[in-house]
């Protein structure tokens, strides 16, 4: 079969397509055809070789991805699905397989839910990985209806799902955007939408004096994004948080890999999807043999959605 191969770590013109053996499910396992898969910041970092081999004793090729969408090509034992049905999974590059960059990828049978009717494949791609984070990091932010979430990084993947959610969830939700991008922010639900940049934490203050109750730092902005919010509150991070907090504020790291098999909370996310909450945003479509110009335009920054590989 073919997937996305990382052979050396380096730049995008490292990426290219290889041959790998078709894997087979084991017990509670699915072997899903892939229609589409993401690229996400991740995959570049996976790339580059930040942090070595994705885990201890994984040999080259490297497969990237996250997410994926596809049709389910055969069922090991125990699992709850069956061949053909459209599904959706969130995948770990570490896992022995590898990623979701391959035409067949093996994943747990939870780690799967059923794609929405009239929901396109490449657009379902678009949803576990991101909507999982964003999912996640409300979840551990459990905030009451009323209080009020900031967003940094509104307009990306990530930011737009959390808008959608928090207020869904009965949050009052002020984000950042670049003048470009407001009017996006905005259609997704942000009650306030203040400029992003190095002036954030004041702008958020001066629309909420009392400062904020959590933020969602997106964006990977660390302490800068602290005077936003009020004495006790909370930080909800993506990535380690650079800094230390002060006023007994929280800092959470969100890691979406704890809901590597939280296929029923994906399930949740897809309803969502079908009842019209959340918008799936495909950025770009690219064969997947234009992987490197996948990672060359992610790195150019401005993609709002997800750039999908299809295969």
């Amino acid at each position: 079969m073919r997937a996305v191969g990382i052979t050396r770590f380096g730049g995008p013109e490292v990426l290219e397509i290889v041959e790998l053996p078709p894997p087979l499910p084991g017990p509670g396992q699915v072997l899903i055809r892939v229609a589409a898969a993401t690229v996400n910041p991740a995959d570049t970092v996976l790339r580059a070789g930040r942090h070595g081999p994705p885990a201890a004793g994984m040999a080259a090729p490297y497969v990237p991805g996250m997410e994926l969408a596809g049709v389910i090509d055969a069922v090991g034992p125990g699992a709850p699905w069956q061949a053909g049905d459209r599904v959706m999974a969130i995948v770990s590059p570490s896992a022995p397989g590898g990623g979701a960059q391959a035409e067949l990828v093996v994943v747990p049978g939870d780690s799967v839910a059923r794609v929405p009717a009239g929901i396109s494949l490449t657009a379902a791609a678009t949803l576990p990985m991101n909507g999982l984070t964003a999912r996640l990091a409300l979840d551990l932010l459990a905030l009451r209806p009323g209080q009020t979430l900031a967003v940094t990084g509104a307009a990306g993947a990530v930011g737009g799902y959390a808008i959608q959610l928090a207020v869904h969830a009965g949050l009052d939700v002020i984000a950042d955007a670049a003048p470009a991008d407001a009017e996006l922010v905005r259609g997704l639900g942000a009650a306030v939408v203040v400029q992003r940049g190095p002036q954030l934490a004041a702008a958020i203050r001066e629309a909420v004096p009392a400062g904020v109750d959590a933020l969602l730092d997106a964006a990977v902005m660390g302490q800068p994004v602290l005077p936003a919010i009020r004495d006790g509150g909370q930080v909800a991070a993506v990535r380690p948080f650079s800094g230390q907090a002060k006023r007994s504020i929280t800092v959470t790291l969100v890691l979406v890999g704890d809901y590597l098999h939280a296929g029923d909370k994906l399930a949740g996310l897809a309803g969502l999807v079908a009842a019209g909450v959340l918008t799936l945003r495909v950025a770009a479509e690219l064969p997947a043999r234009q992987a490197a110009q996948a990672h060359r335009l992610l790195a150019a920054g401005g993609v709002r959605g997800r750039i999908v590989l299809t295969f």
